[in-house]
């Protein structure tokens, strides 16, 4: 069966700056199964239709959030209020994973210094070495297609050169003859290309990021998602799901 991973980012990476507000960096990913991605596709195309006049819009948290670019409509409260609850109806219903992995910055610089390696790259081999086991548990004859979001091409080659990395040599828990049988392409796309599932991992990672900084805050959007976190049997996501370090 083949599956399509889509990665996306909250928070900046950086370990030079902390924001004392937002002091967490988060890797996002959302795990769907081919045949369904095209449902997720068309939904999402009809709610831009129907609220921006446009599939070539981009939905995009931070945007939404601020009502910028096309979402200026959503100043309107009335026009807000259906479009959050058709967008939590569209996500709340789709079949999707999620795996994530949230760096927070400041205990993180606390006992590692110096020492301390880049948040992105940890947060991918944390989210690399979960989606196996995700995979696994879902189909042995799984594997994916990890699809990413573009920042830079500095950032995105020292991306490409950590994951070929961790492919080849493998990791603590996960061999790289494994990581070879389950992981079929890693690709970068930028975001213009307007693609689905980037959209729904963006969407996903900002709800995750505000958990990890408050986990007591009653968050709507978190709730939404909260079910689709990659957990264990006993429906525990901490450490499963959702990877928070240190």
């Amino acid at each position: 069966m083949l599956y399509y991973f889509f990665l996306d980012e909250t928070g900046d990476h950086g370990l030079s700056f902390i924001d004392e507000n937002f002091p967490v960096f988060l890797l996002c990913g959302c795990l769907i199964h081919g045949d369904i991605l095209r449902t997720l596709e068309m939904r999402l195309d009809s709610l831009k239709l129907k609220f921006f006049g446009s599939e070539a819009v981009i939905l995009h948290s931070r945007d939404i959030r601020k009502c910028e670019g096309a979402f200026q409509v959503l100043f309107d409260l009335d026009k807000k209020k259906v479009f959050y609850d058709e967008l939590n109806l569209t996500l709340g219903s789709s079949e999707h994973t999620i795996i994530g992995a949230g760096i927070n910055k400041k205990d993180y610089i606390i006992r590692y210094g110096k020492g301390a390696k880049d948040p992105y790259a940890l947060s991918l081999s944390f989210i690399l070495e979960r989606l196996v086991f995700c995979l696994d548990g879902l189909d042995r004859n799984s594997n994916v297609k990890i699809k990413v979001e573009k920042r830079g091409k500095k950032e995105d080659r020292q991306l490409l050169a950590h994951y070929n990395s961790v492919i080849d040599t493998g990791t603590y828990y996960i061999s790289s003859d494994r990581f070879a049988k389950r992981i079929k392409e890693f690709k970068f796309h930028a975001k213009r290309e307007n693609i689905a599932g980037l959209q729904v991992a963006d969407l996903c990672a900002y709800p995750l990021a505000r958990f990890i900084i408050n986990p007591t805050e009653s968050y709507i959007p978190f709730s939404i998602i909260k079910d689709k976190i990659y957990s264990n049997k006993d429906g525990e996501f901490g450490g499963w799901g959702l990877k928070i370090f240190p």
